[in-house]
Formats: structure tokens, C-alpha cells, sequence
């Protein structure tokens, strides 16, 4: 038996292109994994299953980590017996899925001693967010999510992160960008970052951000009411509508979420400098 951490990322800066031929939009986007963990168990069982806690997800060939294992194309495979508990809040821009995906072709790799090649080859196949938590920490990602360049880890701050009432499906918002003729995010200037991002990005920004808003308004209230109790911008991750700001340390974090109403989920994060891998205790 294995166990395995799988992190939520945020994204620090997202920068979208039209659909290319395969229908996809090229990004440029700097992730960054926190320490927000979902926790995978796999073992060889009797026969195929998945037991999901924490969250309301199918357990049949429909969830990630099952199609993850069928992305390894393994002949002759032992049943698995796998148990994901989960705790990173769900349709909400955190990568939750797509990092239990990661950790379950980690683990199965690692389990029947599968070429960590074919490991990484397969992790594009399953979604375009996997391949970044094979490496996580702190990387430039391009193409369609399988360009991934790890950059010099940041460090010096943590993150408060809250997760609005309400979903957005990634696809949905995808689609109102293009039909919003694919606009450009509010920028947050380097001078309002903390030191490490400052001598980093010149700004940031998300340019999903329009689109999330469009398909649910009340998102704007949320990011203005963050950013005056916390007296900064917030930023939006991924697809939305997670919202995060940057504080000294968690203790910081924790504080600021103190003050924060009624919402869906909540972390106060420290940066990770890895992505998927086995639990240390």
C-alpha cells in the first residue's frame, strides 16, 4: 500500500490565445502548488474499485484517477484498490482533479514499475492541468499544459485562499471568453506584490477573470469585499472562482480568513516546492 498528497495550485498569472487548430487555447501562465492536499491510497485489491470521501464525485471510469490509469495503457494490470480523500474544493480553479490524476500515475508507476517516461507521456492525455503537478512547485506553464519550465521556487509569503458559494465549470468559462472575444484581465501593479513576486512580475493578472464574472456576477462583489477587509487585490485561480491574497505567513493567512463570511471552502496555504508524491510523515 501506498499514500500519496496531492497539492491545489494557484495560479499566479494566466495569459489566454484564441483556440489554435485542436480547438484549445495556448496559455502562458506561472503556477505555483500549495500546500492544500488531497490524499490518494492505492493498493492491489481483489478487484477494481475507488472509494471517494470529502466530496460528492463519481467513482466509476468518469473520475480522473481512473482515467489516469487507463491513460498508462497497462496489459495485464492486478486490480487496485484506490481510496481518494479529498479535501481541495472542487469546480473551483485549484487543479483538485487533475492533481489526484498525478498522483494516481505517480503511484501506479511507481507501483508496477512503469518507465517515469511513459508516466509524464501519459499525464497530458488525461488533462492539461496533470502534467504540472508531476513537477510542481514553482513553473511556467505553455501550450496547452504540457510545456512545463520549473522556475526558481518562490518563497518569503503565503496565501489565503477562499472558494466563493457557488461553481464554475472550466469549460463554460472558456467558452464565454471566446464569446467575449477573448479579453484581457485586470492587471494588479508589481508595486502592490510582495517582495519575491515583486522582483519577479512586473503585474499579474488572469484573463479569465472577465468571463467568470460575466457567467456570475456576484464574483465581482466577492474579490472587491476580499480586497477590503484584506486591504489588497485578489487574485482569481484558474477558471474561478477561487480568490487568494498574499500574506507574511500562514499565521497571516489564517487571520484574514477570519474574516471572511460565509463561503464554500478556505485555506490558509504555504507555498510547495514539489507536486505529487508520497506522504511523509
Amino acid at each position: 500500500m501506498s499514500e500519496w498528497e496531492a497539492p491545489a495550485k494557484i495560479n499566479l498569472d494566466l495569459r489566454l490565445r484564441p483556440p489554435d487548430r485542436s480547438g484549445l487555447h495556448p496559455l502562458h501562465s506561472y503556477f505555483q502548488a500549495v500546500e492544500w492536499l488531497d490524499r490518494l491510497v492505492v493498493e492491489e485489491g481483489d478487484e477494481d474499485g475507488l472509494v471517494v470521501e470529502g466530496a460528492d464525485l463519481p467513482d466509476d471510469e468518469d473520475n480522473l484517477v481512473w482515467k489516469a490509469v487507463a491513460a498508462l495503457d497497462l496489459r495485464d494490470r492486478p486490480p487496485l484498490h484506490m481510496e481518494l480523500h479529498k479535501s481541495i474544493a472542487v469546480a473551483a480553479g485549484l487543479g483538485g482533479g487533475s492533481s489526484d490524476a498525478a498522483a494516481a500515475l505517480a503511484a501506479v508507476g511507481e507501483m508496477l514499475s512503469v518507465d517515469p517516461e511513459r508516466v509524464r507521456a501519459a499525464a497530458p492525455r488525461v488533462g492539461a492541468d496533470v502534467p504540472f503537478f508531476l513537477t510542481g512547485g514553482t513553473a511556467l506553464v505553455e501550450g496547452h499544459g504540457e510545456q512545463i519550465t520549473p522556475v526558481e521556487p518562490l518563497s518569503g509569503f503565503a496565501v489565503a485562499i477562499v472558494v466563493p458559494p457557488f461553481e464554475l465549470a472550466t469549460p463554460e468559462v472558456y467558452r464565454r471568453w471566446d464569446e467575449l472575444d477573448g479579453p484581457t484581465g485586470p492587471e494588479l501593479a508589481g508595486s502592490d506584490l510582495p517582495p519575491p513576486l515583486r522582483r519577479r512580475f512586473d503585474e499579474l493578472r488572469n484573463d479569465l477573470v472577465p468571463a467568470a464574472v460575466s457567467l456570475r456576477p456576484e464574483l465581482a462583489d466577492w474579490m472587491h469585499d476580499l480586497g477590503e477587509a484584506w486591504e489588497q487585490t485578489v487574485l482569481m485561480s484558474g477558471s474561478g472562482p477561487a480568490c487568494f491574497g498574499f500574506f507574511l505567513d500562514v499565521g497571516e493567512a489564517e487571520d484574514a480568513l477570519d474574516e471572511v463570511g460565509e463561503h464554500r471552502a478556505a485555506k490558509a496555504a504555504e507555498l510547495r516546492t514539489r507536486g505529487v508524491g508520497r506522504r511523509e510523515d
